[in-house]
C-alpha cells in the first residue's frame, strides 16, 4: 500500500490506484494521513469533513466513513485502527509521501552539517519532486487547509535551501527559470527572491537581478506598506557594487564543493591567554527538556547562515529557563573555542534593577580582554566595538533574565559564528531572528524523576505514593521541587508526607514554598510587580474564575468589558507567563499562579459584582446552548436585568457539547459559589440548564448536587413554580442513585406544592412518582400516576412530555408481562420522539419496544428496534442507557444464532456500564449479559454477574431486578447442579414477583 497526500490524494495498492470513496471519506482519510501513528479524536474529524456545519448524525456518520474505508483499503482493519476516543492510521515508512519528504529533509539537513552539500541537494531534489501541490488540491475544506499551510511552509523551505546549496555548488543560469516559476506563485517572500537575484547575478545578468529587487520593493510596499527586509537590501547594495561576497562560485569536485557550506576555522586565540568562559555551575541533576534541549543544540551545532544565532527561552518564574540555558550552554561549550559567557541581566531579579546595555557591554568587553582605556563611553560607540569584535570570535553568549528587546539589541553579536542564548519571563516577539522556546511544565515523570534525583533514591522509594503526590503539589513547577526537596534535606526528621500534608491547606502552600532567598510566592511576586496596575487589577479578578479554562466571553464577564479588551489583557496576561494557552482561544492558570492571583486581593476589587457578572454570563450561556440541544424545552423565568453579556457562538449540536465538556467543572464550582453567595435567581436557571447537559452525559452524583442547591435558592426566592421543578429534578436525582423513597417523598412534595395551579408541575411529577413506584415494583400506583400524567400532557400539548411518560408506563406494564400493552405505549413514544426529533429519548422508546417483542416472542421485529436504536447511540451521551441497548443486542443476536456478535456486544456492554453507569444501569446490564452466559454454557459466569445485580439491586430496593437477579441465580445454580441453591434463590424471585403482580409471561427469562 502507498498513499500520496501531497497534492490530490492517490491510494494504490501495487499497480492499481485505489477508489478511496465519497468526499467525505476522503477528507476523513487525510486527516488521519497527515498525524499518522497519532489518534485523531472523532470531533476533529467531524470538524475536517463538515467544517463549521456538522450535520446532527456527524459522529456516526464518521464511523460509517471509517468503516467504508476500511472495506475499501485491503488490509484496512490494520491500517485505520480504533484508538480510545478517536482513530488512528498505521502506516509503514515507505508507505505515504509525507513520511518520505520529512525523512529526504531530514538526512538533507544532517548531509548540510557533514559539509556533504552534493548529497543534501540529492535529498531536497528527492522532496520536491514528491510535492505535486496543496493537500486535496486545495479542495478539503478548514481543518486540512490549515495543514496543508504549513506543509507549504515545509516544502518552501526546502525549496529555498535547495537553490542556496546549488548556488553554492556554482549553479546559476539553470536555476533562474525554476526560480522565476516559483517566485510568480510566491511573489512576497524575499528569501526565494534573493535567491532569484543571486542567480540572475551569478549568470551575468546584473541588471536583471537590480530590477528584481524594484519589482519586490513596489510589491511590498503595494501590498503591505513595508520596505524589504534588511537581508534583502544588504544583498541589493551587495550586487550594485560587485561584491566579491556575491561573486559567481566556481563550479567544483563534490567534495570540494561541498567544503563551501563549511566556514572556514577562525584563527585561534592566544593560548597564552585562557578562554574566558563566565557560565555558572551546570546542574548535576538536571532533569526533563528534552526537546527543548535537543532544539538548543541542534541550533548552536548547525552550519553558520551568514548571521548570529539567537535562540529565545521564555516561561514563567521557576520554571527552569536558566538551568535549561545554562546546561545547554556546558554542551556546547566545546563548540565555541572562543568564550562562553553569562550575563543576568537582571530584567525580573527582587529588589534590583534591570541592567543598562552600555554597563553590560562595558563588562563583556572587559572579559574578552579590551583594556579600559580603549572602551568608549557612549552606548553607540560601545555596541560598535562589540560587534567588530566578536565579529572575529566564535562565542557563545548567555544574555539571563532579560527585560526587554530593547535591552537585548546593541548586546548581540556580529560574527555568524556565534551563538546568542536568551532567556526570558517575556516572548520577545520584536526581536527579529530569534527562535522561541517556550518553557511549560514538567512531565509527572519528570517531576519524579528529579524529585529522587535531589532527594536520593533512598527517601523516595520509602514513600513512593507520597513522593507522586508531592510532584501534584508542586504542578511541575521546577523551582518549587527543587525548595520543597531543600527543605526536607534540611529536616532529615521529616518525611515526604509530612510535608506533603503541610502542602494540602492550599491558603499556605506558597508560604510553605520557600527555602532560604528562594521563595516560589517571590518569583511570582516579580511578575506581578512588573505589570501595570490595570493588568494587576485583572490579573486578581481573572482568579476568581473557577475553570481550567478560561474563554474571552468569560474574562469579558469577570473584568466587565467587551470581548475584545478581555482578549487584550488576555494576551498580556499569556505574554507574561501568568496565564497558559494549551489551544487558541482558551486560556488558564497555572494552579500556583492561581493560588498567587486569590492572595493579593485588593480592597478596590469589587469581587461580588465581578462573580454576579460570572453568574449571569453562565445563566444566559447555558441558556442559549439548552435551547439548541434540547428544542422545545419549557421556559421559566425572566432574563437577568441589564444588558447582556457577549455570548460564545454556538453552532450544531457537537460545538455547544464540547462548549459544556469544556466549561463542566467551572459550571459546577460556579454553581456552588452563587449558591452560597445567595445570588437564587440566577442559580436556579443556571442549575436547569446545568441539569440537561448532566442528564445527557449521565453524570448523576452531580445531579442531584446541583439539584439540591436549586431546591434551597428557590426556597429563599419564595418562586413556587420554579421550586416545585427543581423539586422534581432532585426526585430524578434520587431515582438515577437509587434512593427511591427519598424520592417518593420528594416527588410528593413537589406534586403537593404545584396544586391544581400549575399543571405542567404537577403532570411532570406524577411522571416521577410513576418512575420511582415502578423501581420499587408498585407497578398498581406506578400506573395511576403515569396514566394520570398522560392525561394531563396531552391536555397541555406537551408531546415531549408525553412521549416520556409512555415510555415509563411501557416500562411498567413491560415489567409486569402484559407485553401488547408494552408494545403499544413504546410504539407511540417511538412515534412521537421522531416526530419531535428527539433522538436519545427515541433510543428508550425503541429499547423498550424491543423489550415488548421479545416477550411475545417476535425476535425478529425486535432486532430490527435495537438495531435502529444502536444506529442512534452514541456512547458518550448517557452512557449507561447505550450500555442497556448494547446488553439487549447481544441478548436478540445470541436468540437469533450471532454468537459471537452477542459475546462482543455483552462485553463491551458490561465495560461501559461499569465505567459510566450508576448502580441502577450496572444492575440491569449484569442481568442481561448474565443471562446471555448462561444461555452459552457458562453457567459459572452467569451466576456471578447474577448475584453482582442481585447485591446491587437488593441494596437499591430495585425489586423487579432483585427478582430477575434471582430467577437468574436459580437457573445457574441449577445448570452447576445445585438443586437446593436453585430451589431456595426460585422461591425467592417467586415470591417478589407475586407481590409485583407479574404475569406468567413476565416471569420467562
Amino acid at each position: 500500500m502507498r498513499f500520496n497526500i501531497l497534492g490530490s490524494l492517490e491510494g494504490w495498492h501495487g499497480e492499481r490506484r485505489l477508489r478511496l470513496g465519497s468526499p467525505t471519506q476522503e477528507r476523513v482519510l487525510v486527516t488521519l494521513l497527515l498525524e499518522p501513528g497519532r489518534m485523531v479524536p472523532v470531533p476533529r474529524l467531524v470538524a475536517a469533513a463538515w467544517d463549521d456545519e456538522p450535520p446532527q448524525t456527524a459522529g456516526h456518520q464518521i464511523r460509517k466513513a471509517v468503516a467504508a474505508l476500511r472495506t475499501r483499503i485491503p488490509g484496512g482493519a490494520g491500517l485505520i485502527v480504533t484508538d480510545g476516543a478517536g482513530y488512528r492510521a498505521v502506516l509503514g515508512e515507505d508507505q505515504l509521501d509525507l513520511h518520505e519528504f520529512g525523512r529526504r529533509s531530514g538526512e538533507a539537513r544532517q548531509a548540510v552539517a557533514a559539509g556533504a552539500a552534493a548529497e543534501a541537494v540529492r535529498h531536497l531534489r528527492a522532496c520536491l519532486d514528491l510535492w505535486r501541490g496543496p493537500v486535496m488540491a486545495g479542495a478539503g475544506g478548514a481543518v486540512i487547509s490549515a495543514a496543508s499551510a504549513a506543509l507549504e511552509e515545509r516544502h518552501m523551505a526546502v525549496a529555498e535551501q535547495y537553490f542556496e546549496l546549488q548556488l553554492e555548488l556554482g549553479q546559476s543560469a539553470e536555476l533562474v527559470g525554476p526560480l522565476r516559476e516559483l517566485v510568480t506563485a510566491h511573489p512576497l517572500r524575499e528569501t526565494l527572491r534573493g535567491r532569484l537575484m543571486l542567480a540572475l547575478y551569478r549568470a551575468g545578468r546584473q541588471a536583471d537581478a537590480l530590477e528584481e529587487f524594484g519589482r519586490v520593493r513596489e510589491l511590498l510596499v503595494e501590498e503591505l506598506g513595508i520596505d524589504p527586509g534588511a537581508e534583502l537590501t544588504r544583498l541589493y547594495e551587495a550586487i550594485l557594487r560587485d561584491s566579491p561576497e556575491v561573486a559567481p562560485r566556481v563550479p567544483q569536485s563534490v567534495s570540494d564543493r561541498a567544503a563551501l557550506l563549511v566556514p572556514a576555522p577562525l584563527a585561534q586565540p592566544d593560548g597564552s591567554e585562557p578562554v574566558p568562559c563566565t557560565l555558572p555551575y551546570d546542574l548535576p541533576d538536571f532533569t526533563g527538556r528534552d526537546e527543548e534541549l535537543a532544539r538548543l543544540l541542534e541550533v548552536g551545532r548547525a552550519p553558520a547562515r551568514g548571521s548570529t544565532r539567537i535562540v529565545g527561552v521564555d516561561g514563567m518564574g521557576g520554571s527552569g529557563k536558566t538551568a535549561l540555558a545554562v546546561h545547554a550552554a556546558h554542551l556546547l561549550a566545546a563548540d565555541y573555542p572562543d568564550g562562553q559567557l553569562f550575563v543576568d541581566l537582571r530584567g525580573f531579579s527582587p529588589g534590583e534593577k534591570a541592567q543598562e546595555p552600555g554597563a553590560v557591554l562595558h563588562s563583556l568587553l572587559r572579559v574578552v580582554g579590551i583594556p579600559d582605556d580603549r572602551i568608549p563611553d557612549d552606548l553607540e560607540r560601545r555596541t560598535t566595538l562589540w560587534r567588530t569584535v566578536s565579529a572575529q570570535r566564535k562565542i557563545l553568549l548567555l544574555l539571563d533574565n532579560a527585560a526587554d528587546a530593547a535591552q537585548i539589541r546593541p548586546l548581540l553579536p556580529a560574527s555568524e559564528g556565534c551563538l546568542a542564548i536568551i532567556t526570558s519571563r517575556v516572548r520577545m516577539l520584536e526581536l527579529d531572528g530569534a527562535e522561541w522556546l517556550s518553557l511549560g511544565l514538567l512531565s509527572a515523570e519528570d517531576s519524579t524523576t528529579l524529585l529522587t534525583r535531589t532527594l536520593g533514591a533512598h527517601r523516595t522509594a520509602a514513600e513512593p505514593q507520597a513522593v507522586d503526590h508531592l510532584a501534584r503539589l508542586c504542578c511541575g513547577l521546577p523551582l518549587a521541587l527543587r525548595i520543597t526537596t531543600a527543605r526536607l534535606r534540611n529536616r532529615p526528621r521529616w518525611t515526604v508526607q509530612y510535608l506533603v500534608d503541610r502542602l494540602a491547606d492550599e491558603t499556605r502552600r506558597l508560604r510553605e514554598m520557600s527555602a532560604g532567598e528562594r521563595s516560589v510566592e517571590a518569583t511570582l511576586r516579580l511578575s506581578y510587580q512588573a505589570m501595570e496596575s490595570d493588568l494587576r487589577a485583572a490579573f486578581r479578578l481573572l482568579g476568581l474564575h473557577p475553570g481550567s479554562a478560561i474563554d474571552v466571553h468569560s474574562a469579558a464577564a469577570l473584568l466587565g468589558t467587551d470581548g475584545h479588551d478581555a482578549e487584550d489583557v488576555l494576551e498580556r496576561l499569556l505574554d507574561a507567563h501568568l496565564l497558559e494557552q494549551h489551544e487558541a482561544g482558551l486560556y488558564g492558570f497555572h494552579d500556583l499562579v492561581r493560588t498567587y492571583a486569590m492572595s493579593v486581593r485588593e480592597a478596590e476589587d469589587d469581587e461580588e459584582a465581578a462573580g454576579g457578572r460570572l453568574v449571569v454570563y453562565y445563566a444566559l450561556a447555558t441558556d442559549k446552548a439548552c435551547d439548541m440541544l434540547f428544542p422545545g424545552r419549557g421556559s421559566h423565568g425572566d432574563p437577568p436585568p441589564g444588558n447582556p453579556p457577549e455570548l460564545p457562538r454556538l453552532d450544531g449540536d457537537e460545538c455547544v457539547l464540547r462548549w459544556f465538556d469544556r466549561e463542566y467543572e467551572a459550571l459546577l464550582a460556579i454553581v456552588a459559589q452563587a449558591g452560597a453567595q445567595g445570588l437564587h435567581r440566577p442559580v436556579a436557571m443556571l442549575a436547569r440548564n446545568v441539569l440537561f447537559y448532566l442528564n445527557l452525559r449521565g453524570h448523576y452524583e452531580q445531579f442531584r448536587v446541583v439539584s439540591r442547591i436549586a431546591v434551597v435558592a428557590c426556597q429563599q426566592l419564595g418562586d413556587p413554580v420554579l421550586l416545585g421543578i427543581s423539586l422534581g429534578n432532585l426526585a430524578v436525582g434520587h431515582w438515577w442513585l437509587g434512593d427511591f423513597q427519598d424520592g417518593i417523598t420528594t416527588a410528593q412534595e413537589a406534586l403537593e406544592l404545584a396544586g391544581s395551579d400549575d399543571r405542567s408541575t404537577e403532570a411532570f411529577c406524577l411522571d416521577v412518582l410513576g418512575l420511582l413506584h415502578g423501581a420499587l415494583g408498585n407497578f398498581d400506583e406506578a400506573r395511576a400516576h403515569l396514566a394520570q400524567g398522560i392525561e394531563l400532557h396531552r391536555e397541555l400539548g406537551a408531546p415531549r412530555d408525553e412521549a416520556q411518560a409512555l415510555v415509563n408506563l411501557s416500562t411498567v406494564q413491560t415489567w409486569a408481562g402484559h407485553y401488547a400493552e408494552g408494545a403499544r405505549y413504546a410504539a407511540r413514544a417511538t412515534e412521537l420522539n421522531r416526530r419531535l426529533g428527539e433522538r436519545n429519548n427515541e433510543i428508550s422508546s425503541l429499547t423498550w419496544l424491543a423489550l415488548a417483542h421479545l416477550g411475545t416472542g417476535e425476535d425478529e421485529r425486535a432486532r430490527a428496534c435495537l438495531a435502529q436504536a444502536l444506529e442512534l447511540c452514541d456512547e458518550s451521551r448517557r452512557p449507561a442507557n447505550v450500555a442497556v441497548v448494547l446488553a439487549h443486542w447481544a441478548r436478540v443476536c445470541q436468540r437469533l444464532g450471532d454468537m459471537r456478535s452477542a459475546a462482543e456486544h455483552a462485553e463491551r456492554a458490561l465495560d461501559l456500564v461499569s465505567a459510566e453507569g450508576t448502580a441502577l444501569r450496572q444492575a440491569t446490564v449484569a442481568n442481561v449479559v448474565g443471562l446471555v452466559h448462561l444461555r452459552r454454557g457458562a453457567p459459572g459466569r452467569a451466576m456471578e454477574l447474577h448475584r453482582h445485580a442481585h447485591e446491587l439491586a437488593s441494596r437499591l430496593g430495585y425489586r423487579f431486578e432483585t427478582a430477575r437477579a434471582l430467577h437468574g441465580m436459580a437457573e445457574a445454580a441449577q445448570e452447576l447442579g445445585d438443586a437446593r441453591m436453585a430451589r431456595r434463590h426460585w422461591q425467592a424471585a417467586e415470591a417478589l414477583y407475586d407481590a409485583m403482580g407479574v404475569t406468567e409471561a413476565g416471569r420467562r427469562l
